[in-house]
């Protein structure tokens, strides 16, 4: 039987686990994920801290020194976080040094309040840096207007980053130009290009998820024949625009003094429709060159019955375009859906992250007073 994962990262596709927590560190499961599924790098959000934290009792002995010392639940928050991201780091280091630093990567995100705060995200993104203190640490800074000078600034100080919540080609292109813009500035300030990672979340299943109920509502014929077509075609037009871009005289120059390319990731890959195939988001987009970070159900799905053909990525180009075109034919307004969809997402995370602050500062009173 054919190992689609094997195949898939020798087709050029880094595989990250879309999830981490202290139960798969302490039990070892990261380990046998990144032995036996190929994984080679792990993103988080506060949403994924979210269940961890709430549903496990592994972070209880750090709860209580935290809660016993008086430590505010912001703060033991980013205690808890920090701990499982710098031994998720540890694990991965081999992965690191192997790829050179391309792989073996780590996420961690700066708080969603700060979305539309450049000043106040920069700051954090400094304090997570030093906190985490791993060299294949990424930052998560979202893809919002206030976050695009915010990337620029921490790349610009010699430190990593995950661009997020990524959705529509404007903001990529944006997002292409912080990152060349901040390397351009570390370079001027001294940093080794060399050490300094990124890649570009770019969100796929939202994406079906709001044009689909847009294609529903319209009803015609024509809009029921592109349900599950957008997100795909959304995609497959970032990665052009993502060759198109990184074939420049500015990336040229910046490649020779050792800078390492921003690869697109492939984030939020699992189906939300049933109807759809599991591993459509994975063997849909593959070319050399790009991440796909999975949920573990979608790691297996692919192992079980993923068919991986190749670059399904430029053969497809055309088709991609015509699928927009289709689109906006049928009266769905591209720029409304990307930007519901970045400020859903804004809202999303940062729910999630309310919910981490209440849970953990309740969980700090229950255990203030064990041994």
């Amino acid at each position: 039987m054919a190992d689609a994962l094997k195949q898939l990262t020798e087709a050029g596709v880094a595989i990250w686990l879309d999830d981490l927590s202290r139960d798969r560190l302490v039990t070892g499961t990261l380990s046998e994920m990144i032995r036996d599924s190929h994984v080679v790098g792990v993103t988080t959000n506060p949403t994924i801290f979210q269940k961890a934290i709430s549903g496990s009792d592994s972070y209880d002995g750090q709860i209580h020194d935290l809660a016993i010392r008086g430590i505010s639940v912001g703060e033991s928050l980013r205690a808890l976080t920090a701990w499982d991201v710098r031994e998720a780091c540890d694990t991965f280091r081999a992965a690191y040094d192997a790829s050179n630093g391309v792989d073996g990567r780590v996420s961690i995100e700066v708080s969603p309040a700060l979305a539309n705060q450049t000043e106040q995200t920069v700051a954090e993104a400094r304090s997570l840096w030093w906190l985490v203190d791993r060299p294949n640490l990424f930052i998560k800074i979202p893809a919002t207007k206030a976050g695009i000078p915010a990337i620029e600034q921490v790349l610009a100080e010699g430190i990593s980053v995950n661009v997020t919540l990524i959705f529509s080609l404007e903001r990529y292109g944006e997002v292409i130009d912080a990152f060349m813009s901040g390397l351009e500035r570390a370079r001027s300030a001294g940093y080794d290009l060399a050490t300094l990672g990124s890649v570009a979340s770019f969100f796929i299943s939202r994406v079906d998820s709001e044009v689909d109920a847009r294609l529903d509502k319209i009803g015609s014929n024509d809009a029921k024949k592109l349900r599950g077509k957008a997100a795909i075609a959304n995609a497959r037009l970032a990665f052009k625009l993502y060759e198109e871009k990184f074939d420049s005289d500015r990336w040229r120059a910046l490649e020779a003094a050792g800078a390492k390319r921003q690869r697109p990731l492939w984030a939020s890959t699992s189906t939300k429709d049933p109807s759809y195939e599991d591993t459509m988001y994975v063997v849909e987009l593959v070319a050399a060159g790009t991440v796909n970070t999975m949920p573990e159900a979608t790691i297996r799905a692919v192992a079980d019955h993923g068919v991986i053909t190749g670059d399904t990525i430029r053969p497809h180009y055309t088709e991609a375009e015509q699928v927009m075109s289709d689109l906006a034919a049928v009266g769905i307004d591209y720029d409304d859906v990307v930007q519901v969809l970045e400020d859903e997402g804004v809202e999303k995370f940062d729910a999630s992250w309310n919910e981490l602050i209440e849970s953990t500062e309740a969980e700090l009173k229950r255990l203030a007073g064990d041994k």
